[in-house]
């Protein structure tokens, strides 16, 4: 066991709490639902970028390349002033959901470059022009394109050219639990020397103004503790920070910075005409330091809010470090040759000496111990970079994330009461939820909010190295003060009662799986606790989402947004409703997990048994409405074509056939289990009301298939028949369909010659072939399923094929790809789709990244080359990313696939 292993486990017992420190700051919390108190829910307008330098938040904080404890009580992050910006850059700036030609988007580059799973050591990079920040140029450029162009980005703007820009790195290391290193590395990459102002601030979020808890913590100065440049010494000053959940804490900086402090208060006198509450605003520091107000900052050194301003001037090429520690360890000055900070209870050790350099370079290594075990003997070098940035931007991706949706409805005693509107507009129906933990976001600027879906991809990888921490993030989603009483899973914040792919029950079945292969013991404990809040989430699914009560689902836009025809969340324009292949496949792999899980249960519980043959008849009845309704008048598979479609079903009884070869028709194929003999006979209850089933059911032997192994019989339940895989895996490997160089396009390259087109009303309505970014507002145009290449169902059809691979072995082959003439395993196929995706990171023979496209910095510059974002999802031909920059969350999944098949190159 390795020293972070040990750390795992420490903290997995609770004997050390290594997690109470994180990553968990917010990069964006302006512009989120939870800080919108406006009458019609138009939450980027009340709470713009620009209020939030001078705004309290009342549910969280936000700032670059910040750490915070799990209760964001306590808040650490840098802050940068490059003598030219009109603003501190205090957060990350990005366009909002109305401003951007593709939704919202980050316009800053910063990379996430690793943590371990305590975040006993974690290093990341921003890139800041040296340069004045065109926040107005990329507003007014982006605002004046249209969806079919280009987004303007920082790098168009020409603020890097000439690499006028530096490089801010910031590590942190735990010397404890509670004792933080912090070391900032400034370098400057640009042909002449240039300023550079630094604050690392902290800061508490605001508890107290509203009107609930009047406590308030306090920072102050320990002038004291202060030690002047002599005797050769770097010198050092001290900030107390005391809070009643933590006692006192100090943080301690190298150097003569000089301390400037103000109060996390609004300043309601500049945003809206009114009286400050207190004379020291949150936008106190920035006003000082930017426009040299000297009375905008507490002389008295004590407040809410603190930074220690560092002042630079770097030459060029050369780089300057800072050294911070935030301790629980209380300091005192010992005085040998010279004067210096040590632990007061023990004044053998320096605290911003030598010791500091130890334990950075301890903790660096075990770090690389950590990493070296997920990765594949042979690996490169750039795949091992790849992947463990992948895992990197997982953790970083950590946030402490706050909601209380009932105070959110009724206000706050000390603030304005909420709009009439408020007690019947969005998310009303969720007065249950109460949501304060450390959640894995997708991206922390574009969605820092969690989603059911996404995060429940999220755990696989996560699983691989911290499955303590997977299972509390599903775990999380069923608990009373997330779900919904009536068993839904709360899917985001713009929208809770939204409907997402029923996706927790395979998400529990892999992590108790990865578990047992990580850590050579299997958490059944769990896996019950989970099963049972599936339970009800199921009935919920089944009681609400099947119009009727056919076993045919339907579910709305089930997360891939734009996909079909039209709005699947909204009324259909012709009437009826949707028949969804893919809500029913869903519904159809639902039942199979859930299958799973309960054979598994059962063989310590025989009561699992009854349950296991409910999911064992339920997923025949799903199969039997989904393949053989013709005695109904239509079924989802269109045999003709050899592939399945959603149904639309007009209120006169008629059916259509919506023809759109997408996603929506693969979806079937993840409807599979195998099971063997050997289960089965060690449940007799089960496997006596299964043959019985069978027996009076002649139909269901249409649904199962038996293989002979060396072990005993095999079963098959599938969705798909042999017939059919085959017919639908000609399309799925087909590179002028659905088989991209990168992955398995949303949509088949087939609409680019031949679009579905449908006239409704005198309507037109059409689904393209569009690789790259979506050219309609659907969903907020921020988002694309009609082309593109997104991890997730990727992910499930790679497994899919391995489990059709385990059942039918080398008696099924299929051309890799369709037309070549090479034949393959449905297990060589898996490995091929599972290398193109890796390969979108990796460089190619060239040494360009798919991923980056035609971007010449990122491509050829030896300070950006071989950093990795981790799109939303990527460009369905050339691989070039596309969507959110930093949603390592389910694209993270490509730590997993480098793990289980290589790099491929």
């Amino acid at each position: 066991m390795n020293a972070e292993e040990k750390r795992l486990e420490e903290s997995r017992k609770r004997k050390v709490h290594w997690k109470r420190w994180g990553p968990y700051l917010s990069e964006r919390q302006w512009g989120t639902v939870r800080e919108d108190y406006s009458p019609y829910g138009t939450a980027w307008e009340f709470f713009p970028h620009d209020h939030a330098r001078s705004r309290t938040y009342r549910w969280g904080e936000d700032g670059i390349m910040g750490i915070c404890d799990r209760h964001q009580l306590i808040c650490f992050a840098l802050a940068m002033w490059n003598g030219h910006d009109p603003i501190l850059k205090e957060r990350l700036f990005g366009l909002t959901g109305n401003e951007g030609n593709h939704g919202e988007d980050v316009k800053e580059y910063y990379f996430y470059l690793d943590s371990t799973p305590t975040h006993s050591y974690m290093k990341a990079l921003y890139k800041y022009p040296q340069e004045e920040f065109p926040y107005t140029r990329l507003v007014e450029e982006n605002r004046r394109r249209n969806r079919h162009d280009f987004e303007h980005e920082l790098l168009d703007t020409g603020v890097f050219d000439e690499n006028r820009y530096f490089d801010v790195f910031v590590e942190y290391a735990k010397a404890s639990a509670e004792d933080i290193l912090i070391n900032i590395t400034v370098t400057n990459r640009g042909p002449a020397e240039a300023n550079l102002s630094i604050l690392p601030t902290i800061w508490f979020r605001n508890t107290w103004s509203w009107g609930r808890d009047d406590y308030r913590p306090a920072l102050r100065a320990i002038q004291q503790l202060g030690i002047p440049k002599e005797y050769g010494t770097p010198g050092s000053a001290v900030i107390e920070v005391e809070h009643k959940a933590y006692g006192k804490h100090w943080l301690l900086c190298e150097g003569e910075p000089e301390l400037l402090f103000t109060e996390n208060e609004t300043n309601a006198r500049k945003l809206f005409g009114g009286e400050n509450r207190a004379p020291y605003v949150k936008d106190g520091i920035n006003d000082y330091v930017v426009h040299g107000k000297r009375e905008a900052v507490n002389p008295d050194k004590t407040g809410t809010k603190a930074s220690t301003l560092y002042r630079l001037r770097v030459a060029p090429g050369a780089t300057a470090t800072l050294r911070l520690r935030l301790t629980d360890q209380e300091p005192q000055i010992a005085r040998k040759s010279a004067p210096r900070l040590v632990i007061a209870a023990a004044p053998q050790t320096e605290l911003l000496g030598h010791n500091f350099d130890s334990i950075l370079a301890l903790r660096r290594s075990e770090a690389n111990e950590f990493y070296a075990k997920p990765a594949p003997k042979g690996l490169s070098e750039d795949a091992k970079n790849v992947q463990r940035q992948a895992f990197a931007g997982l953790l970083w991706s950590k946030q402490f994330y706050h909601f209380d949706v009932r105070t959110w409805l009724d206000g706050d005693p000390a603030g304005p009461p909420p709009p009439e509107s408020r007690k019947k507009g969005r998310n009303h129906e969720w007065s249950n939820l109460y949501n304060a933990d450390v959640i894995s976001m997708p991206d922390k600027w574009e969605y820092p909010w969690y989603a059911a879906w996404d995060l429940a991809f999220h755990c696989i990888p996560l699983a691989q190295i911290d499955p303590d921490f997977a299972k509390e993030q599903l775990t999380l989603l069923f608990r009373e003060w997330y779900m919904h009483p009536s068993g839904q899973v709360p899917a985001y914040e713009w929208a809770f009662g939204d409907v997402n792919p029923p996706v927790h029950a395979w998400a529990a079945w892999r992590i108790y799986k990865i578990e047992k292969r990580v850590r050579g013991t299997a958490d059944r404990a769990f896996l019950e606790s989970a099963f049972h809040k599936l339970l009800l989430n199921f009935t919920w699914w089944v009681n609400r989402k099947d119009a009727e009560g056919m076993n045919i689902f339907q579910g709305g836009f089930l997360g891939l947004d734009n996909i079909g025809v039209f709005d699947r969340s909204a009324p259909l324009p012709t009437g009826g409703f949707l028949e969804q292949s893919d809500g029913t496949s869903w519904m159809g792999m639902y039942c199979l997990n859930m299958l799973a899980i309960a054979l598994e249960l059962a063989r310590e519980n025989p009561a699992y048994e009854n349950v296991a043959s409910k999911f064992f008849e339920h997923f025949v009845h799903i199969a039997q409405a989904m393949n053989d309704r013709r005695a109904e008048g239509i079924e989802l598979w269109d045999n003709q074509d050899g592939f399945y479609y959603d149904v639309l079903h007009l209120p006169n009884g008629d059916r259509h056939y919506l023809k759109v070869r997408s996603l929506v028709g693969l979806i079937p194929l993840l409807a599979i289990e195998t099971f063997e003999q050997d289960i089965v006979d060690r449940l007799p209850g089960f496997k006596r009301r299964m043959q019985w089933f069978i027996d009076n059911h002649p139909d269901v032997r249409g649904h199962i298939e038996t293989s002979q192994t060396e072990k005993g019989l095999r079963g098959l339940l599938s969705l798909v028949n042999r017939d059919r895989l085959e017919r639908v895996l000609s399309y799925l490997l087909d590179e002028a369909e659905f088989l991209s160089p990168y992955g398995i396009r949303a949509i088949s390259r087939f609409h680019k010659d031949n679009p579905y087109v449908l006239h409704v009303n005198g309507t037109e309505h059409r689904v393209d072939y569009e690789p790259a970014e979506s050219s309609t507002g659907l969903f907020g145009g921020n988002s694309n399923w009609r082309g593109p290449v997104w991890f997730p169902i990727n992910f499930l059809l790679i497994e899919a094929l391995q489990k059709f691979h385990h059942f039918y072995g080398e008696s099924l082959t299929v051309e890799l790809p369709t037309g070549s003439g090479r034949q393959a395993s449905l297990w060589q196929a898996a490995a091929e789709v599972s290398r193109r995706l890796t390969r979108i990171f990796l460089r190619s023979a060239d040494g360009h990244r798919p991923v980056y496209g035609g971007l010449e910095k990122f491509q050829n510059d030896p300070h950006w080359r071989g950093l990795i974002h981790f799109h939303e999802y990527f460009h369905g031909d050339n691989g070039a990313g596309i969507g959110a920059s930093h949603q390592t969350g389910w694209t993270g999944l490509v730590a997993k696939l480098i793990e289980q098949s290589g790099e491929g190159m």
